[in-house]
Parts: C-alpha cells; sequence; structure tokens
C-alpha cells in the first residue's frame, strides 16, 4: 500500500524554523513534491526533490526553504526558516503525476507562523 505521512508541522512565530518530514512508504518515489494550502485559498506548488537530488522551488519560498532526502529511508524533508505568517497553511507532500493533482498525497501537517 502507497502511504505518505507528514510530521513536524506546528505553531511558530515569525522568523522561527520548522522542519517538515515525509515518510513514503509500500513504493519507491522518483520525485516528491510539497504544496501547501492556506485556509480559503488554492493549492500553492512549493518545492520539489527529485531521488537524484534535484531540486526546485517557488519564488515564494526560494532561499528561505531547503528541501532534501534520505533515498535510504525513503523519506523527503522540508526545512523552512524566516518563516512568515505567509507560510501558514497545511502543507503536503504528494507524488506521481502533476502536483496539483497527484496520484498520492499525504494528510498533511499543519504549518502556523504566529506571534
Amino acid at each position: 500500500e502507497v502511504q505518505l505521512v507528514e510530521s513536524g508541522g506546528g505553531l511558530v512565530q515569525p522568523g522561527g524554523s520548522l522542519r517538515l518530514s515525509c515518510a513514503a512508504s509500500g513504493f519507491t518515489y522518483l520525485y516528491m513534491y510539497w504544496v501547501r494550502q492556506a485556509p480559503g485559498k488554492g493549492l500553492e506548488w512549493v518545492s520539489t526533490i527529485w531521488r537524484d537530488g534535484a531540486n526546485a522551488y517557488a519564488d515564494s519560498v526560494k532561499g528561505r526553504f531547503t528541501v532534501s532526502r534520505d533515498s535510504a529511508k525513503n523519506t523527503v524533508f522540508l526545512q523552512m526558516n524566516s518563516l512568515k505568517s505567509d507560510d501558514t497553511a497545511r502543507y503536503y507532500c504528494a507524488t506521481s503525476g502533476p502536483w496539483n493533482s497527484p496520484s498520492h498525497r499525504g494528510q498533511g501537517t499543519q504549518v502556523t507562523v504566529s506571534s
């Protein structure tokens, strides 16, 4: 069974940091997206990492977020620094297909940036 499980979300003050994890099981991913959805807004692509380590970022997070992976553990991470209130959203990892309509997506982890 294909499963994606996110963790690491929470409440953080502006300027703070969080590290999200996405543990994949039941398959070996070739690429993994991080996407997010803020209250009342649509899904937004955040980052992509390929199994070879290549990556890409949305302009809104470039320079603040870093995606990485532990291929041996089939796990992907998203290090988020200098967090802003605009980063408040539910964050999902997803794979297989386009980022806005993936075949597999986790249940998400909530990130709230607030003082």
